[in-house]
C-alpha cells in the first residue's frame, strides 16, 4: 500500500507534484470545484441558518469515483488545493466525499511547487481549516443571495439576461461615477511662463516664474499673462537677474516591495497591456509548473493570490548573493528590508517570488512562450530590485529674482542607481549648471504657454484594481474576475485602454443606487470584506453576519420591486419626438437601449441617442447605408440590430422579409465552396463563424477569424481566441503566434 493520495485542482500541479514524490504516492486532480451551489434554484435554506445546499457539480461524480478508488488502496489522503479560502472550500467538499472511507485526510499547503516545497509540506501537513471554509462559504452564500434576488428584478424592469452582483455592481459604481466627474468637469484656462537665462559663461537653462512678491503666481488669461510679460521685461531691463538662494539635497527613491497579486496585474497592464484575466492566467501556469528541458515540470513562481508582501529569509539570501555578484555591496542594504502588509493581509502567504534562483529569465528564454516569459522576467526584476538599496539623486533648487518676480530651476542628478539598476532605466538626469547664490544671469526669451485644466482620467483595469484594494473592495482571488465580469456583462467597454460605461451600465447603475443605497455602498461592500475576514479569524459567526445582511436586503427588494422605474414601460427622457411633438421614452429592447414615441402605437418614431457634455440625451436619427442590394424584391440591404446582434434587411420590411448575416469577407476554406464566412450567434447566445452556403457547407469556427495567411502552413486566415488562453493561431495547422488577444 502506498504511503498516500495527494489530490490537487489542477492536471498541471499533478505532473509537478509526481516529478518529485515519485511512486510513493498517488496523485491526482479534482480539476477545481467539485460541488457548488444549484443553478436552478436558491440553494440556501435561510430558514436554518442559511446553510448552503451544496450539489456535486454535473460531470464530476466521475472525477469524485476515482478519488475514492485511489483513496481506498493508500493509507492517508492529503488535500492540496490552492492554499487560500477557494482552495479551503475544495479540499473541504473533498474530504465530505471521502469521510465513509475512514482514511487520516490532512490538508497540504502548496505555497510553491518546487521539490523542497513539496517535500516541506508532506513533512507538516495541516489539518483542514474550518474557519476559513466558514468564511467562504459567507462569501459564496452572501453573492447567491445577492445575485438571485437582484438580478430578476433586472429582468422583470429592464430586459432578462441582466445580472447584479454583491462587488461587481459596486466597480460598475465606480466607473459610473467617474464618467459622472468626467461629463461634469468644466476645463479653466492657466498660464505658465518660463525663462530661457544664460550664465555669464554661455550655458543655458530653464525657469520657471512662480511667484511675485512671495505670493505664488498664475495667470489666468491671456490679457493678464501679457500683463506680467510686459511689467516683467521692465523689471528686467532695470534691475537684472540674480540667484537669490540655491539649495541642494540627497534624496532616496524608496525600494518597491515585492508583488502582490493586486501591483502585479497593475504592473503587467502599465507595461505590457496585459488585462488582469490574462496576467492570472500566465501567473497560474508560472506556478503550476513549466516544462523545462531535462528536469520536466518545473513551478517557477510562489502563489500568485496573496496579499501580503513577506518574503521567506532563504528567498531573501538567495537574491542578495545574485545582487552581490551581478553588481557588487553597493548595491546591497546592511540588512534585508522588510515590508509592512496591509491590516488585512493574510500573513500566511508570501509576496509573488522567483521559486529558483538558479533558473534566471535568460535561461528560460525560447522555453517559455514570450507573454509568460515577459511576467516571469518582470517578478524576478522586482523581487530583485525589492532586496536592493534604494536609488539616490541629488536635487537643487535655486531661486532667481528680478524685482518683485522670482523664478525656479530645478535639477536632479542620479548619484546611486540603486534598485533601478535591475527594475527600470535611469531616468535622464535634469542638469543645471555650475550657480552661486548672488550671481548674475542674463535673460534669453520669456515662453509663455497656454494650459486648461483636466478632466479626471477614466478608469483602467490597473486603476480600477488599484481603487479597489485601497478601499477594501474584493480580495486577491477576486480583482480579475470583478473586471471581466462587468466587461462580460456589456456595463463596460474598453475605449483605447480605458473603461467606460455602456448606456446599459449607466442605466443599471442608475436604478441599482437608487433603490440599494447601502448594498451599492462601497464602504458598505468594504465593511462585508472585513465581516468575512473575521469569521476566517474565529471573531465573527457567519449565521449572525448573514442574518443581518439578508433582513437588510429583503427591506430594500420590497421597496424596489414597487418603486423601482420601469425601462421596459419607458423613463421620460426629455426629448421631444421630431414628428408628433410628444416626450420619447427611454427604453431597452433586445439590440441595447433607444428611444421610443410616448404615444405608440400612433406615432412609431424609435432611434438611438447619445448624450452631450453635460449627459443630456439627445435623438440620433441615422440614413442606413445600403450594403447591397435584396436579391428577392431588389431593394437595399441595410445593417439592423437584433437579438443575435448585427445583421442585413430588406428596407422594404414587413412587405419583403429577407435577412442574411453579416459577413466577414473570408472565403469559406472548404475546397469547391464559393460560400463566405459570416457571423452567427447560437441559441445560447454565443458567437461563431459559418460558411453562408450552411447547411449545405458544415464549415463552423468558434473564433473570430483574421484575415492573412497561416505563416507555418498558408492557409487563408488564422483565429483569435480570447478567454483563459488568449492569442491569434491557426485553426487548420493549430500553430500559435506571440500577437496578444
Amino acid at each position: 500500500m502506498k504511503k498516500g493520495l495527494i489530490v490537487v485542482e489542477s492536471p498541471t500541479k499533478v505532473r509537478t507534484i509526481k516529478k518529485v514524490v515519485g511512486s510513493d504516492y498517488e496523485v491526482c486532480a479534482s480539476v477545481g470545484h467539485v460541488k457548488d451551489l444549484p443553478k436552478s434554484r436558491l440553494g440556501v435554506d435561510v430558514e436554518n441558518g442559511f446553510e448552503p445546499e451544496y450539489e456535486i457539480i454535473r460531470g464530476k461524480k466521475k472525477v469524485l469515483e476515482e478519488i475514492r478508488k485511489l483513496a481506498r488502496k493508500v493509507n492517508e489522503v492529503y488535500l492540496g488545493p490552492d492554499p487560500d479560502r477557494e482552495g479551503e472550500a475544495i479540499a473541504w467538499h473533498i474530504a465530505e466525499e471521502l469521510r465513509p472511507l475512514g482514511k487520516p485526510v490532512r490538508r497540504l499547503l502548496l505555497y510553491e511547487l518546487t521539490a523542497r516545497g513539496i517535500r516541506e509540506a508532506l513533512q507538516n501537513p495541516a489539518d483542514l481549516d474550518e474557519r476559513k471554509y466558514e468564511a467562504q462559504r459567507a462569501r459564496r452564500v452572501l453573492d447567491r443571495l445577492v445575485g438571485y434576488h437582484l438580478s430578476p428584478l433586472l429582468w422583470e424592469k429592464v430586459k432578462r439576461g441582466l445580472s447584479a452582483g454583491r462587488v461587481q455592481s459596486v466597480a460598475l459604481r465606480l466607473i459610473c461615477e467617474r464618467e459622472a466627474e468626467i461629463r461634469a468637469f468644466r476645463p479653466e484656462e492657466y498660464w505658465t511662463i518660463e525663462a530661457e537665462l544664460r550664465t555669464l559663461r554661455g550655458e543655458d537653462f530653464l525657469a520657471r516664474l512662480e511667484k511675485k512678491e512671495g505670493r505664488k503666481l498664475r495667470p489666468r488669461s491671456r490679457e493678464e499673462t501679457e500683463a506680467v510679460l510686459g511689467e516683467l521685461e521692465r523689471v528686467v531691463a532695470e534691475e537684472g537677474l540674480q540667484v537669490a538662494s540655491l539649495r541642494r539635497r540627497e534624496v532616496l527613491r524608496k525600494t518597491p516591495p515585492p508583488f502582490i497579486t493586486s501591483t502585479l496585474q497593475q504592473e503587467a497592464f502599465r507595461r505590457f497591456r496585459f488585462p488582469a484575466r490574462k496576467t492570472m492566467y500566465l501567473a497560474q501556469r508560472l506556478y503550476e509548473g513549466v516544462e523545462i528541458p531535462g528536469e520536466g515540470p518545473v513551478g517557477l513562481i510562489t502563489y500568485m493570490r496573496t496579499d501580503s508582501v513577506r518574503v521567506a529569509r532563504e528567498a531573501q539570501e538567495a537574491a542578495r548573493r545574485i545582487v552581490e555578484n551581478a553588481f557588487g555591496r553597493d548595491f546591497l542594504p546592511e540588512r534585508p528590508p522588510e515590508y509592512r502588509s496591509r491590516a488585512t493581509a493574510q500573513e500566511a502567504h508570501e509576496a509573488i517570488r522567483p521559486t529558483r534562483f538558479d533558473l534566471p529569465p535568460e535561461r528560460l528564454r525560447g522555453v517559455l512562450d514570450p507573454d509568460a516569459w515577459k511576467l516571469y522576467d518582470l517578478i524576478w526584476r522586482r523581487f530583485l530590485a525589492s532586496q536592493m538599496t534604494p536609488a539616490r539623486y541629488e536635487t537643487t533648487v535655486v531661486e532667481i529674482v528680478a524685482g518683485p518676480y522670482g523664478f525656479v530651476a530645478r535639477g536632479r542628478r542620479l548619484l546611486h542607481p540603486g534598485f533601478l539598476a535591475v527594475y527600470a532605466v535611469p531616468e535622464e538626469d535634469q542638469l543645471l549648471p555650475g550657480l552661486e547664490e548672488g550671481q548674475r544671469v542674463e535673460l534669453r526669451k520669456l515662453l509663455p504657454r497656454q494650459h486648461f485644466t483636466k478632466p479626471p482620467a477614466r478608469y483602467t483595469e490597473a486603476t480600477l484594481i488599484r481603487t479597489l484594494e485601497e478601499k477594501g473592495i474584493g480580495r486577491p482571488s477576486t480583482y480579475a474576475q470583478i473586471v471581466s465580469t462587468i466587461r462580460e456583462r456589456g456595463y463596460v467597454e474598453s475605449v483605447a485602454g480605458t473603461l467606460r460605461p455602456t448606456e446599459l451600465g449607466l442605466l443599471v447603475n442608475e436604478l441599482l443606487v437608487k433603490s440599494f443605497p447601502e448594498l451599492m455602498d462601497p464602504g458598505f461592500t468594504a465593511r462585508m470584506e472585513a465581516f468575512l475576514d473575521e469569521i476566517a479569524e474565529g471573531r465573527a459567526e457567519r449565521h449572525r453576519v448573514l442574518a443581518g445582511f439578508y433582513r437588510d436586503l429583503l427591506r430594500d427588494l420590497r421597496a424596489a420591486e414597487e418603486n423601482m422605474a420601469s425601462l421596459k414601460a419607458g423613463l421620460p427622457s426629455g426629448v421631444r419626438c421630431p414628428e408628433c411633438g410628444a416626450e420619447m421614452l427611454l427604453r431597452v429592447g433586445r439590440a441595447g437601449p433607444f428611444l421610443a414615441c410616448s404615444r405608440y402605437p400612433d406615432c412609431r418614431v424609435t432611434g438611438d441617442y447619445e448624450r452631450d457634455g453635460e449627459g443630456k440625451l439627445r435623438l440620433v436619427r441615422r440614413e442606413a447605408e445600403s450594403r447591397g442590394s435584396c436579391p428577392e424584391c431588389g431593394g437595399d440591404l441595410v445593417l439592423r440590430k437584433g437579438r443575435f446582434g448585427e445583421f442585413l434587411a430588406c428596407v422594404n420590411y414587413p412587405d419583403c422579409r429577407y435577412t442574411r448575416p453579416v459577413g466577414t469577407g473570408l472565403s469559406c476554406p472548404r475546397e469547391g465552396c464559393d460560400g463566405e464566412i459570416v457571423k452567427r450567434r447560437s441559441r445560447r447566445g454565443r458567437t461563431f463563424y459559418a460558411c453562408s452556403r450552411a447547411p449545405d457547407c458544415d464549415f463552423v469556427l468558434w473564433d473570430e477569424p483574421v484575415p492573412g495567411e497561416c505563416p507555418s502552413c498558408g492557409a487563408p486566415f488564422t483565429a483569435l481566441r480570447v478567454g483563459k488562453r488568449p492569442g491569434r493561431y491557426c485553426p487548420f495547422c493549430k500553430a500559435t503566434f506571440a500577437e496578444e488577444a
